[in-house]
């Protein structure tokens, strides 16, 4: 039988888009439900994505814009970089790191993943 790592191991590229997808959903939506290994690996990327917002020169906002999914946001007629640039910004001007937080779940019923919700805070 062959190692479940090597089985169900996935490639950079994989992790990569999964990531820019679940730090563009975090943004817009203010939290997303997802394994306990996702969620660490993606506070970083969202916390990166709300400092450099707070630059707000072209540069930073092209460099948001290669990593963010331009999605719509459900809350204001605005796509995620807007989102992140006119909205998120300005209500953690004051605040220097720390805008996520991971909280921890129950597991998963199918296959017992240790699950977790991470929160813009």
């Amino acid at each position: 039988m062959a190692n479940p790592k090597q089985v169900f191991r996935r490639n950079t590229e994989w992790w990569n888009h999964v990531e820019r997808s679940l730090v563009t959903d975090l943004l817009v939506n203010g939290q997303v439900k997802t394994t306990l290994e996702r969620a660490k690996r993606i506070r970083s990327n969202a916390e990166k994505m709300i400092t450099l917002g707070k630059k707000n020169t072209l540069a930073t906002r092209r460099q948001a814009a290669k990593f963010l999914r331009l999605i719509p946001s459900k809350v204001e007629n605005k796509d995620s970089l807007q989102y992140l640039f006119d909205v998120l910004v300005p209500k953690y001007a004051e605040r220097n790191g720390g805008y996520t937080r991971i909280v921890k779940i129950n597991n998963r019923a199918g296959d017992n993943a240790k699950m977790a919700i991470i929160k813009l805070v």
